[in-house]
């Protein structure tokens, strides 16, 4: 019997049949393994995508500003190209310490 309508047989079936279900299509797509492995993937892409951002952005603000013009069309002056590529290495830093503070603290409370 459900807890909230301790007459009601019908909302208790209802409810047993859909945690049925659920489970039946946990178990059908591979259960707690496939969440397991995309909570690792996207672990690995927190800190592959700054990573990799800082491995690729130029050193060169004028690089920098050829690179958006031949991807996106847009031209930016040099003095934007200047702030846009502090701007991008600030926030893959503070994205990187962020993900490893968190890493950390996840590994100390263990």
């Amino acid at each position: 019997m459900n807890a909230h309508h301790p007459r009601c047989y019908s909302c208790a079936s209802v409810s047993t049949r859909a945690h049925e279900r659920a489970s039946a299509l946990r178990t059908a797509l591979g259960g707690p393994h496939l969440r397991r492995l995309g909570r690792r993937s996207l672990a690995g892409a927190r800190w592959l995508v700054p990573g990799g951002i800082l491995a690729l952005l130029p050193k060169c603000p004028a690089c920098l500003a050829a690179y958006l013009a031949i991807g996106t069309g847009i031209g930016i002056s040099m003095s934007n190209a200047i702030y846009l590529r502090m701007a991008l290495v600030a926030l893959c830093v503070a994205s990187l310490s962020y993900v490893a503070a968190r890493s950390h603290n996840a590994w100390l409370r263990r």
